[in-house]
């Protein structure tokens, strides 16, 4: 996109599959993504990301827009969530309905859910309404694979914001208008999306206290929780055995398709 070009707008984009677009694998990565680098060393993540690229890539969105430079993606998982020894969404957040998805695709069970993963947008069109059209085109998407129900372990935008809040607290706080406080909670909302639960232990980033310190600049020297920026809580450092450990919350939500 050419800085003299007019901003694009949620309607300027099209969006398809990466499985009907495939010369754009490549590309999507270029857009980079919004985690805090330590959030991406998360074990679960960095094993299975790529797969989801190289396995479903049905289940990945990526929206162009009218000069063909790709400005966003959405990505999902398809899973069985109605089966013995499921039927709730696991508290383990993000990282077990990766590992539920990746068991079924192995077993050739049948999904009945899609979890939504990630959706980036690029940054010089954010505020456009392209989060909320991707999450649409999530929705259409998995309606297209005969799936009724679309459900999304919400990193929640503004929590980093307040790391000591309980999320159970702060996933319920709500505007007068009655919508949630949370920016990144409220545009699943208003798209008809309702908050089920949390995660408490939706991620788990362990690393010796080099890493941490390579990870976040921080000196990582004193025992108990160190308030890390972009975090949504506390790492709990433990200098003398050597290692720290952040396990982040995330909100879990339903979207009817």
């Amino acid at each position: 996109m050419n800085a003299t070009n007019a901003p694009t707008t949620a309607t300027d984009v099209t969006v398809t599959t990466l499985a009907e677009r495939p010369e754009l694998t490549d590309r999507i990565w270029a857009l980079g993504d919004a985690w805090p680098v330590f959030v991406t060393e998360d074990p679960v993540g960095w094993i299975l990301w790529g797969r989801i690229i190289a396995e479903l890539p049905d289940h990945v969105l990526v929206a162009t827009d009218s000069q063909g430079e790709v400005v966003a993606r959405a990505i999902g998982v398809p899973f069985a969530l109605d089966t013995e020894g499921r039927g709730t969404l696991p508290e383990g957040g993000w990282d077990r309905v990766l590992m539920w998805a990746f068991s079924d695709l192995r077993r050739g069970a049948a999904a009945d859910t899609v979890s939504a993963i990630e959706i980036t947008v690029d940054p010089r069109v954010q505020g456009t309404g392209l989060s909320y059209r991707m999450l649409g085109a999530m929705r259409e998407n998995v309606r297209a694979h005969g799936i009724h129900r679309l459900v999304a372990p919400v990193r929640p935008s503004a929590k980093h914001l307040e790391p000591h809040t309980p999320i159970e607290e702060y996933a319920r706080r709500v505007r007068p208008d009655g919508l949630p406080h949370d920016p990144w909670l409220r545009v699943h909302a208003r798209v008809g999306g309702v908050i089920d639960s949390v995660a408490p232990a939706s991620m788990t980033v362990s690393g010796s206290l080099e890493q941490w310190r390579t990870w976040t600049g921080l000196p990582f020297d004193r025992p108990g929780d160190v308030a890390v920026p972009k975090a949504l809580v506390p790492v709990h450092c433990v200098p003398d055995q050597g290692y720290a450990v952040y396990v982040e919350p995330n909100v879990w939500v339903r979207h009817s398709v």
